[in-house]
């Protein structure tokens, strides 16, 4: 299990709704479509309250992995000889070298962290385990519904017109057969290497469209003034 939450992301506490990403065309579709799983199961209303419900119950874990993430910095940039704010191997080897103490603190800091983030790492894949167990008969409907005989990833197309994509109408269907789950693992429960990688996938999703929300809400920059 641990060594498995060692390959999720560590940033748990980014909001899950709304994305920024548009939706698509609802036209019929015929023959070939496209489906993005992640971005179907990221968009359910399960998969947001599950996310604010985690962020809610391990508040107090999330405060504390910050202030140790504060103090992990400081001890990197003592190691951090050249002050670019990155740790080089060359830095690292000095220091083993050296039988630096900080290396020491570091790795007590780094493992905190860890046990302070596992209980609501396996909140969040417990959820979207229990998402991810509806997918293909959500899928199967649209298929069904649509007369579709083929779902490829968009990333499998030069090109496509947007009413090929079918993502948002597999999220409509997941909504309708997973309004909710759980967030509560059973005890020694633990996830498979698939939702350990779907995990990934979504905080890398939500990191990304956490970045593009807060830019488009930068103020534009200033004009020079003409003469």
């Amino acid at each position: 299990m641990k060594c498995l939450l060692k390959t999720a992301l560590t940033v748990l506490a980014v909001s899950a709704a709304p994305l920024a990403f548009g939706s698509v065309a609802t036209a019929q579709v015929s023959g070939i479509a496209t489906a993005n799983p992640t971005i179907a199961i990221a968009k359910t209303k399960a998969f947001s309250t599950a996310y604010s419900q985690i962020g809610t119950q391990y508040k107090s874990s999330f405060d504390q992995i910050d202030a140790r993430n504060k103090t992990l910095n400081g001890l990197r940039a003592q190691l951090d000889t050249d002050n670019n704010k990155q740790l080089t191997q060359e830095e690292l080897d000095a220091a083993v070298n050296a039988k630096s103490p900080v290396l020491q603190s570091i790795q007590t800091e780094e493992a905190e962290i860890q046990n302070l983030q596992t209980p609501a790492i396996k909140a969040q894949m417990f959820a979207i385990q229990e998402i991810f167990k509806e997918y293909s008969n959500a899928q199967q409907q649209v298929v069904t519904n649509k007369k579709i005989a083929v779902i490829l990833s968009p990333d499998a197309f030069l090109y496509a017109p947007p009413q090929t994509d079918v993502t948002d109408d597999i999220t409509a269907v997941l909504d309708s057969r997973v309004p909710s789950v759980s967030i509560t693992p059973p005890a020694n429960w633990q996830p498979q290497r698939n939702i350990v990688s779907l995990h990934q996938q979504l905080q890398q999703l939500l990191v990304a469209s956490a970045r593009n929300q807060a830019a488009q809400q930068q103020p534009p920059a200033a004009q020079p003034a003409s003469r």
